[in-house]
């Protein structure tokens, strides 16, 4: 049997590298791997469905697999994670001063359904009592004023949804005060450059986020892994395939992350960094499959339900292939 030449886009992390790199192979595949950034690998996905294999954003695939249009069906692999309270630029000169303060505020999205805003907003009501329906959302490219939400919305009548000012970014009304704040998955620029009066909202967002992972055993998941549906519907071997092959890249992306000799990182101290995440959330702390994670897709799925952005409430099992919920022991 010959291999099957798939397209597999994901982003540039050390993760994927093994397998990017070929040190890592995909029992019957022969990978054509293209490393983007996820803003091209979503639009191309959900647009066009360009891609055999691909990252997907988690809310955008879950409005799909509510509305049973989704091209992709998903594996339990998680590119990519992250703790949300460094997702949030305030305004230093408007009485912000903790996030209770944010309400009757005019907030800043570059697209209001993101996954990184689904838990922001997740944690700013549970913890802070701050809901959707307080705030004003401002929607806007980042950085390009053409930008466009990808997944059409229907929102509850009492949230507040407005667009960006023709030609304006989202950047630019945080730097000149024309927004209060901005919640994104990325800094918007005008905060990279050091702009007057604006900074984060938590002081110390490393030390909130840890606070809220003892309280909640939450890492957020921001993407999964798409395959396209009639692949997989021809190939009912595929799935267990990919997973092997991702799970094997990532051990061996962790084994050269915790080798001191030489730090595999440009960064210092990243030792300190894998040893305090090791001690906060256990050896696995980026943990692919179904059974380490429900628990966090159906926090998730919940929030994403309650707001609207999908059609119905999922279970975590729907979004996944069958095959891919459990593998093999010995």
């Amino acid at each position: 049997m010959s291999k099957l030449q798939l397209s597999i886009a994901v982003g540039n992390y050390d993760r994927m590298r093994p397998l990017v790199d070929g040190e890592v192979q995909m029992e019957g595949v022969d990978p054509v791997f293209m490393l983007q950034d996820p803003e091209e690998i979503f639009f191309r996905a959900l647009r066009h469905a360009d891609y055999d294999i691909c990252e997907l954003s988690l809310s955008s695939y879950s409005v799909k697999t509510a509305a049973g249009t989704s091209p992709y069906v998903a594996v339990p692999v998680f590119p990519s994670r992250a703790f949300r309270h460094t997702s949030i630029y305030i305004r230093s000169d408007r009485g912000i001063e903790r996030p209770e303060d944010l309400k009757g505020k005019r907030i800043g999205v570059p697209e209001y359904q993101l996954t990184a805003n689904v838990w922001v907003r997740l944690f700013l009501e549970e913890d802070y009592g701050v809901k959707a329906s307080d705030v004003t959302w401002v929607r806007g490219g980042y950085e390009d004023a053409s930008r466009v939400e990808k997944i059409l919305l229907s929102l509850p009548g009492d949230v507040r949804l407005e667009n960006a000012p023709e030609g304006r970014t989202i950047s630019s009304l945080l730097e000149t005060g024309e927004v209060d704040a901005v919640i994104g998955p990325r800094a918007p620029s005008c905060f990279d450059r050091g702009a007057p009066n604006v900074k984060y909202l938590f002081d110390a967002p490393h030390a909130a986020a840890a606070d809220w992972y003892r309280r909640t055993s939450l890492f957020p998941i921001m993407h999964t892994l798409g395959i396209r549906r009639t692949l997989v519907e021809a190939h009912p071997w595929l799935p267990a395939s990919v997973v092997k092959a991702f799970e094997r890249s990532k051990a061996v992306a962790l084994t050269r992350l915790g080798d001191t000799s030489a730090s595999k990182v440009t960064l210092p101290f990243v030792e300190d960094q894998l040893r305090a995440a090791r001690e906060l959330m256990g050896t696995d702390f980026w943990a692919y499959g179904f059974a380490p994670n429900e628990h966090v897709l159906n926090r998730f799925l919940k929030r994403h339900h309650e707001e609207s952005l999908s059609s119905r409430l999922l279970t975590a099992q729907e979004l996944f292939h069958p095959s891919s919920l459990e593998t093999f022991k010995i």
